[in-house]
């Protein structure tokens, strides 16, 4: 994951998943507040229920996840994965890499597997949010011990990583445990996509064209900011840039939210908002009351 490519393939995975479940997310909720359930993944619903593309989410994470193990596995060890009569210490990186991606392969297979063949693994949606949190604790426990190693620039950029993996790990477990939370279900899906653009950002920042003045490359591939002032102008721009992409997040829900609710509208969605806002009408009465009564 170490370079450019690394980083954006990865990115391009979790950025589509999570781009499709929040507006799954949202959908659902908009056609059937009362009924609204959290998901693990989301089915195609244009879809016969026979057809292939209905289970398309879980083919792009475990065909995913696979391809990118293969890469680090395979690719970037060029097979010479041991020497000397032992694991090679040159690609224990790319090892680690694998490992972590061993564990979202396992979910995306054993939730094909819950659908395809279900008299032999019948698993519910909140054993599969579970069998996610446990693939995200891998990837927070990879990219934890990452953030300490690498040194200034990179390790800033992977310690914001890790927050959004940690709270990805509080999404997916909340999703077993409060099963008919829209917000929980909508905030995995956001945390996924968030994940994908940092991953994004990660890789034209450190490895392409947008690595910051006064910072630099040196022989060994590690970034240097020859100045202090140089290093806290590199670290407040990641800021800006998350910050940035949370907006981006932002704006991409409300687009989802009035599509589907124009779309999709349930009359209960128009007497969950009317009741809020009287209650809100009411609270506001009440306060006014005591004030003058004071």
């Amino acid at each position: 994951m170490g370079s450019f490519k690394g980083h954006v393939l990865p990115g391009t995975l979790f950025l589509l998943v999570g781009l499709w479940r929040v507006w799954s997310s949202v959908a659902r909720f908009a056609a059937d507040p009362s009924s609204f359930r959290v998901r693990a993944w989301n089915p195609v619903s244009v879809a016969s229920p026979s057809s292939p593309l209905r289970l398309l989410e879980l083919y792009v994470i475990a065909g995913g996840a696979l391809a990118d193990m293969c890469v680090e596995v395979l690719y970037s060890t060029h097979l010479h994965i041991f020497s000397g009569g032992e694991i090679n210490p040159a690609h224990l990186n790319d090892l680690e890499h694998g490992g972590m991606l061993l564990m979202f392969f396992l979910f995306g297979a054993l939730a094909l597997a819950s659908q395809l063949k279900p008299r032999y693994m019948p698993l519910t949606d909140g054993v599969l949010c579970l069998l996610a949190a446990t693939a995200f604790t891998a990837e927070f426990v990879l990219f934890y011990f990452h953030s300490t190693t690498h040194m200034g620039l990179e390790g800033y950029y992977h310690y914001l990583l890790v927050v959004l993996v940690g709270l990805c790990i509080v999404a997916t477990v909340l999703g077993a445990l409060l099963p008919e939370s829209f917000p929980v279900d909508l905030a995995s899906g956001i945390l996924i996509a968030l994940q994908g653009l940092w991953f994004y950002q990660t890789a034209f920042t450190l490895y392409g064209p947008m690595l910051p003045k006064g910072c630099a490359r040196d022989a060994d591939g590690h970034i240097e900011c020859h100045l202090h002032a140089a290093q806290e102008r590199s670290e407040q721009l990641a800021n800006f840039q998350l910050f940035g992409l949370v907006f981006l997040a932002f704006l991409y829900v409300l687009v989802c939210y009035a599509v589907a609710a124009a779309r999709y509208g349930h009359p209960d969605l128009t007497a969950m908002h009317d009741k809020h806002v009287a209650a809100m009408e009411g609270d506001a009465g009440t306060g006014a009351r005591e004030e003058c009564a004071i």
